[in-house]
């Protein structure tokens, strides 16, 4: 089974992050986890990049905030795909996060999840890797499956609740 790679920017990135995690141990899948900077350790966000590939990866999970150059300087050194987390920091509610994430120029594409959105990009990286992997489509199936069932518990409580006021 391919592995999915997660690199933050800064550990204060972590609960995003675990969010993703969470959601690829439910679903089995592997995944390691890295804090490289674009900007302060370039060389090793580089060098994990080139290398996934041949270490076992098939999607990689980034995440950073403002500038959010993260992503993109994954997605410039592989073809694997690259699935953007922009974090909400201080200053502009993630909307340049979001922003510098999601504007890559033709031939380096990133897909971006919303703002945090941690868990949607492990789902994310967990389809792609669905294409290839028919044990993790099952499993996802089953997760769609008891997700739709929540809401219909939580809807019959509800309709009992307005039914028993009337």
């Amino acid at each position: 089974m391919k592995r999915v790679g997660i690199v933050m920017g800064s550990d204060s990135d972590m609960p995003i992050l675990k969010k993703s995690m969470d959601v690829l141990n439910e679903l089995g899948i592997p995944f390691e986890c890295h804090i490289f900077s674009a900007h302060r350790t370039p060389v090793e966000a580089r060098d994990f990049a080139l290398n996934a590939r041949a270490n076992g990866f098939g999607a990689i999970i980034a995440a950073a905030g403002m500038a959010a150059h993260l992503a993109g300087a994954i997605a410039a050194n592989t073809t694997l795909p690259v699935i953007g987390i922009p974090c909400k920091s201080s200053v502009l509610d993630g909307m340049d996060a979001l922003l510098s994430t999601v504007q890559m120029p033709t031939g380096i594409p990133v897909a971006t999840v919303a703002i945090n959105g941690g868990a949607n990009a492990a789902l994310l990286a967990a389809q792609i890797l669905s294409v290839e992997d028919e044990s993790i489509r099952v499993l996802l199936d089953e997760k769609r499956r008891k997700d739709a069932e929540k809401v219909l518990e939580k809807d019959r409580l509800l309709q009992e609740e307005l039914n028993s006021k009337n």
